[in-house]
């Protein structure tokens, strides 16, 4: 039987601080900021003015919505920090602002992104599978970005280095409304024992 539909007070986003080549991508980031905004739940995110994260932000804000930016006191020149967010708070290392970033958060959303994208998400995966906490982690597939890093995961089970209980754990739809339901009904499964001898 299912349990209850999570409320968010806030979600983190992930995304790119470049725009990408594809337009869908603005689109889908402003999307998020403004439907997140629209349903009274809080952004977490990289603090960056630029790229998809700009977006985010900017559209988040447009809606009257509250913005939390995390960066790196190094990455403030890098990446820009936003000047108009609700807060802007600022860490000593990257690792802290991953901290800091899921710390605020209770569901995670991945746009399309780069390195710091992958080692944002996979972090909060592998704290997911130890059962480190019980938060949703979700992919937006905003044209098909995400489809490849999905195959790969297939991969990893089939040659039985992933089990299907932690692939089950990266939810994924390329509709946000689709998302955001999956990720209200989100149970964390009993941790597998699938360990080989």
């Amino acid at each position: 039987m299912a349990g209850p539909e999570r409320e968010f007070r806030r979600v983190c986003v992930y995304c790119g601080s470049r725009f990408g080549i594809r337009p869908g991508f603005r689109e889908a980031a402003a999307e998020v900021g403004r439907t997140l905004a629209e349903h009274g739940i809080g952004v977490v995110y990289g603090g960056a003015a630029v790229g998809l994260m700009g977006v985010v932000a900017d559209a988040a804000l447009a809606a009257g919505g509250e913005v939390i930016g995390v960066i790196d006191h190094s990455l403030l020149t890098k990446e820009i920090g936003h000047p108009s967010l609700t807060e802007l708070r600022i860490t000593e290392s990257l690792s802290e602002r991953k901290l800091v970033m899921a710390d605020l958060s209770d569901g995670f959303i991945a746009l399309p992104g780069g390195l710091g994208t992958l080692d944002e998400l996979f972090e909060v995966l592998v704290s997911n599978q130890l059962h480190l906490h019980d938060k949703p982690i979700a992919l937006l597939d905003v044209d098909h970005y995400w489809n490849l890093l999905l195959r790969f995961l297939d991969h990893a089970v089939a040659e039985r280095l992933l089990s299907p209980v932690n692939r089950s754990l990266l939810l994924v739809s390329d509709d946000l409304s689709d998302l955001l339901g999956q990720m209200r009904a989100f149970e964390l499964p009993a941790s597998p024992k699938w360990l080989d001898r």
